[in-house]
């Protein structure tokens, strides 16, 4: 047999033959301390129409562990590129794991670069470190005290039924166990909404907690299912030893000493004015660590409730979680916490795959563009002289309701279910509960037929309604279909999980980016296995203009000048009361002016959306300039299956230009993307195959040899050429029939006969005409 060339494998046989034995024999194992083609991230989901695809997440080669914990990655390359030709994909995936050593390799040798020294060394293969020489260096570079090292070395919690931390939660995690270790006594983390604060929560108490650093610890939250949901979800494991604080008619229940964790409202460790706060029956230094959740909320402005607490328990270490850092008004969480230790935004997290992407259609009403006068004199259907003045949209369900629009709005709303599925997951934010009320109304009525089938289809949910609150745990669990469309006011903006949440409605007026985010925040998760895949707003208000604020996905910003005092209030600042009650129209010749439909771009901000195939010729050109670009492609990969997952890559969704374009319903992929990309007349799957027939192509093959080749090509007319790359092809019927696959092989006198009579076929079915 021939020796193989080292220039000939491919990057998969160089793993296999060099690289993978090389780590292996300095005692890298899997899966403990070495894991293959890690992939970081799901896959940014792309959505075009009804259609959605979902990309190809980031994939490290090599990713080494110690003790659980990546420390490494180590990216491969043929034999044909240099050692270090993919060092720089692998200082990108360190860049973003947070490690410390990055390494590419074509077989010949390491490249290592040491983000501690900022050298890089390149290294024979059987020079390549063992788990120990690699953590000592990075030990040795943080020169931890043995305490330290105790607490940071911690385990996760594992047990049969937890998961693995995404590398984002592992980060926050690691770097707040290490501030904390080191002594640092306030700190802030920044993670999006839907990405897991709780459970990231979760694993950061368990490990203060296990390795003694920290024994009583104070959970903070201002909403009692808040409460509810970390104590039945992610906090199930402390069970045993936690404890949720329980209002009285005259405050709280008496602090039970005995149990480690708390679970508290801010409001019950807070007495009314005059009278003394609850929290002061316990020392200051009762408590050691203090999680203050969603701390967007107000937990650092002086006079709030939160900052009392947190003074207090001065003593103790304080952990901020949040998904807004900074907030209008002077108010400012950074004040009080510091820099986040680390941050993770909505944009990252829809375009890794965690989070999902979202479709804003942009709703105009012509009398919110032009406003609304009163006639002179002109009273309101409750007989209230309605005061002279101009009414623009800002006014409409704050100071002016206007019956007609109201109604055009629930159209609007009930229309879009219609196509998107009347079953989804919806949140109407209205402008009060007055306004929620009306809608649930006109919603009902609209409709009839499912709230027939279910009288919660449609419910009001507001703080003042306890029946609607009842109905909140069925809304937010995954698995009970009803309420489906809930109406509210603020109940609903801000920290309930609302897994399943696939339409929102904004018709009212969001005074701050914090408040916005928080909205948005609703809708933001991702149920793959529910079927939900992307988020739908329909937006009444112009308020997704704020998605073109810089504001909306950038870092956060230190304060802009003298004291604010801390955290951020997290709602906009409610209109001064009014002394008489809103004015009440008919309203007339309203209507929808125009909409505009908008996705999210990989930039963060929204774009108007193109047609399916106008996108795929941008794609396409913008990575294949020309025609000849892309034939030459074409004809240099070794099977095409790799084209299509470049183009997936880029969102290029072929199925879903095929579905638009009845004309390449039959035709192939290279041909659809021709046409699409360069205005080159397509031809039909049958046509090509036809072609290839009228030139005779067969005749230089004979007997079953032949048969094989004229059922390659049927199959190829039938189902395109993907087909050729299909492992088992000869498995399945007709070649089956005609023998195993070894025996077929024979009939071309071996495997790379094989080949090459596969690859003379594939260049008859593209030649020119």
């Amino acid at each position: 047999m021939a020796t193989v060339s080292k220039k000939d494998l491919k990057e998969q046989e160089i793993r296999t033959m060099y690289i993978s034995p090389a780590l292996t024999a300095k005692g890298w194992a899997v899966p403990t301390t070495m894991r293959e083609e890690y992939y970081f991230t799901d896959g940014r989901v792309h959505v075009v129409g009804h259609l959605h695809k979902q990309a190809e997440g980031k994939k490290a080669d090599y990713l080494l562990f110690h003790a659980g914990k990546p420390i490494a990655v180590v990216e491969a390359k043929d034999n044909n590129h240099a050692v270090g030709a993919g060092i720089q994909q692998a200082i990108d995936y360190a860049q973003i794991l947070d490690l410390k050593f990055a390494y590419s390799s074509n077989g010949d040798a390491f490249l290592e670069h040491d983000f501690i020294t900022g050298k890089e060394t390149e290294i024979k293969l059987e020079d390549f470190p063992t788990e120990a020489e690699l953590y000592q260096r990075y030990l040795d570079s943080k020169k931890y005290t043995p305490d330290q090292q105790k607490i940071i070395e911690t385990p996760y919690y594992v047990d049969a039924y937890s998961h693995e931390p995404r590398y984002y939660q592992r980060i926050a995690i690691d770097r707040t166990i290490e501030a904390i270790a080191c002594g640092k006594q306030r700190v802030l983390i920044v993670m999006a909404t839907g990405t897991g604060k709780t459970y990231t929560a979760f694993q950061i108490i368990h490990r203060l907690h296990q390795s003694g650093a920290k024994k009583k610890i104070l959970y903070l939250a201002d909403r009692n299912i808040l409460i509810d949901q970390t104590m039945s979800q992610d906090f199930k494991p402390f069970k045993k030893f936690m404890t949720k604080v329980k209002s009285t008619p005259s405050g709280i229940d008496k602090i039970d000493t005995s149990y480690e964790i708390y679970m508290a409202l801010y409001h019950q460790l807070v007495g009314k004015e005059g009278e003394p706060d609850p929290f002061t029956e316990v020392a200051p230094s009762f408590f050691d660590l203090i999680i203050v959740d969603e701390c967007h909320r107000g937990s650092a402005k002086d006079d709030s409730a939160w900052r009392k607490v947190l003074e207090y328990f001065d003593s103790a270490a304080q952990i901020g979680l949040t998904a807004t850092p900074k907030a209008e008004e002077g108010a400012n969480n950074l004040d009080y916490f510091g820099e986040p230790v680390y941050t993770y935004s909505l944009l990252q997290g829809i375009n890794d795959g965690f989070l999902a992407p979202y479709r804003v259609t942009n709703s105009y009403l012509n009398v919110d563009m032009q406003g609304w006068t009163p006639e002179d004199g002109e009273e309101d259907l409750k007989g209230q002289l309605i005061e002279q003045k101009l009414y623009q949209r800002q006014n409409f369900g704050r100071d002016l309701a206007i019956k007609l629009r109201r109604q055009i709005v629930a159209r609007r709303i009930t229309r879009m279910l219609h196509d998107i599925g009347r079953m989804t997951k919806t949140i109407v934010f209205c402008t009060d509960i007055e306004e929620a009320a009306e809608m649930r109304t006109l919603l009902v009525d609209l409709n009839a037929d499912m709230c027939k089938k279910n009288p919660y289809y449609v419910t009001r949910i507001v703080g003042e309604d306890k029946e609607g609150k009842k109905q909140l745990d069925n809304f937010i669990s995954v698995d009970e279909p009803y309420p489906t469309i809930v109406t509210t006011s603020e109940l609903l903006s801000t920290g309930v999980d609302c897994k399943t949440c696939g339409l929102i409605v904004i018709d009212k007026e969001i005074g701050s980016m914090t408040e916005f985010k928080q909205i948005i925040g609703r809708g933001t998760r991702l149920r793959k296995d529910k079927g939900k895949w992307h988020l739908e707003i329909l937006d009444f208000r112009n308020a997704t203009a704020k998605f073109k604020d810089p504001a909306f996905d950038g870092d956060p910003e230190p304060p802009s000048g003298g004291h604010h005092g801390g955290g951020g209030g997290g709602t906009h600042t409610p209109p001064p009361p009014k002394s008489y009650e809103k004015y009440l129209v008919e309203g007339s010749d309203i209507s929808i002016a125009h909409e505009v439909v908008s996705v999210l771009g990989e930039d963060g901000k929204t774009m108007k959306t193109e047609s399916v195939t106008q996108f795929a010729r941008k794609q396409i050109r913008r990575h294949y300039e020309t025609l000849d670009d892309f034939i030459n492609k074409w004809n240099e990969v070794d099977k095409k299956q790799a084209i299509m997952d470049e183009l997936k890559e880029n969102s290029i969704l072929i199925d879903a230009v095929r579905e638009k374009n009845k004309a390449l319903k039959d035709a192939d992929i290279f041909d659809i993307i021709c046409h699409v990309a360069y205005d080159q007349p397509p031809l039909t799957r049958k046509e090509r195959a036809n072609n290839v027939k009228k030139r005779n192509y067969f005749g230089k093959y004979e007997g079953k040899a032949r048969e094989v080749l004229e059922a390659l090509l049927d199959k190829y007319a039938e189902n395109g050429i993907l087909d050729f790359e299909k492992a088992d092809i000869l498995e399945i019927p007709p070649f089956n029939q005609i023998g195993t696959p070894v025996k077929i092989v024979k009939l071309f006198g071996g495997p790379a006969k094989f080949e090459e009579a596969i690859r003379e076929l594939e260049e008859q079915i593209y030649k020119a005409v």
